[in-house]
């Protein structure tokens, strides 16, 4: 039989860059099953969620280069600029990156590979709480 529980929780703000956040989202989860899958989403439209190198922090840094030469602040193409120069270049971040993932549960613990951590990717200078949704299926 298929289980599924589900658990609403909050982040606490952070400022705009890439922030692991696996042992906060597992703070907020308890026990977790012998096995499943966690799908974990985020309620907002200007940051996103991922997984990826959890070891050396550069890894964040270059990202939020490589993304702001995506998408810069203060571009003149975009129209959407009323809640300020961050607002717009966010959106489409968090539209490449994504905002959801999905993990396997084995032996009671999220199955990531040695290096790999879950992302909170705020693209927001100033992006508050983030709202997340956690699914376990057992």
């Amino acid at each position: 039989m298929t289980m599924i529980t589900q658990t609403a929780f909050s982040l606490r703000p952070r400022s705009r860059g890439f922030h692991l956040i696996t042992d906060e989202v597992l703070e907020h989860l308890g026990m977790l099953p012998e096995v499943g899958i966690l799908h974990l989403f985020i309620k907002h439209t200007s940051a996103g969620l991922t997984i990826n190198e959890n070891a050396d922090p550069s890894v964040r840094i270059d990202f939020e280069t490589v993304f702001n030469k995506l998408s810069p602040e203060d571009d003149p193409d975009l129209t959407h600029t009323y809640e300020g120069p961050d607002d717009m270049p966010a959106h489409i971040k968090a539209t490449l990156v994504g905002h959801s993932v999905q993990i396997p549960i084995s032996s009671k613990s999220l199955n990531l590979g040695t290096w790999q951590g879950v992302y909170l990717c705020e693209f927001r200078n100033h992006g508050g709480s983030r709202k997340l949704i956690a699914t376990i299926t057992h």
